[in-house]
């Protein structure tokens, strides 16, 4: 990783752009800005930074079209992408995680706040780059140094929390993960993400991966059954 972390800002709304993107460079990092989805996937393939703020609604292409083709590039697999969005409906985040959003703010955000949760994600992408374990189950093997999944002799592929969701399950089956510890060890502690955030990635787990493999322990978290 680069010695500065980088952080692309995208948003239509130059005033946006502009909060931002002052914020981020005062706190040290290198800044560059796109205003819709086809120019942000463009810079982002030649800047390669390690955060990418996102905005849902632009012209010529939204938020959720260029969060997918973006996790389609293998120069951008460690790059985290963070929407910030007004829209605030279930089925607009769904669409984004959907699309392997690693969270999801609304605005507006506090500046102090938003640099908070960058500074702890950069802090865990260092720890995660030096870190080289696999997990090896009876029908599945999970190598987190590859971000591969073999299952049945076939490989999955996921998104990053999502896969970093099922590496935590999977490092310990049978024992459950309450969530407050599935945020501190996925997200981090110093990250503020929506109550649905858990949800919606075990429900993709269950879809991608099966539901048998995912139990829900009622008002505690969940655990990884083999």
């Amino acid at each position: 990783m680069s010695k500065i972390p980088k952080i692309l800002v995208v948003d239509d709304d130059p005033d946006i752009v502009e909060i931002l993107s002052y914020n981020l460079s005062l706190a040290g990092y290198q800044v560059k800005s796109a205003s819709n989805g086809k120019e942000c996937v463009k810079k982002a393939k030649l800047f390669l930074p390690e955060i990418i703020l996102l905005d849902v609604m632009m012209p010529e292409m939204g938020g959720v079209e260029a969060c997918s083709l973006l996790k389609k590039i293998p120069s951008l697999v460690n790059t985290r992408v963070i929407f910030l969005s007004a829209r605030n409906e279930d089925y607009t985040q769904l669409s984004a995680f959907d699309a392997g959003a690693d969270d999801y703010i609304s605005k507006p955000v506090k500046p102090k706040i938003l640099l908070k949760k960058i500074a702890s994600i950069i802090k865990r992408i260092n720890v995660n780059n030096n870190d080289q374990q696999i997990i090896i189950l009876n029908d599945f093997v999970i190598d987190r140094n590859k971000f591969l999944i073999i299952k049945d002799n076939i490989e999955i592929n996921l998104p990053k929390k999502e896969f970093e969701l099922l590496f935590l399950l999977g490092s310990k089956p049978g024992s459950v993960f309450t969530r407050d510890d599935i945020m501190n060890k996925v997200w981090g502690s110093e990250i503020i993400v929506g109550d649905r955030t858990i949800d919606v990635h075990i429900r993709k787990l269950r879809e991608k991966i099966g539901d048998l493999y995912f139990k829900t322990v009622k008002g505690v978290g969940y655990k990884f059954v083999q």
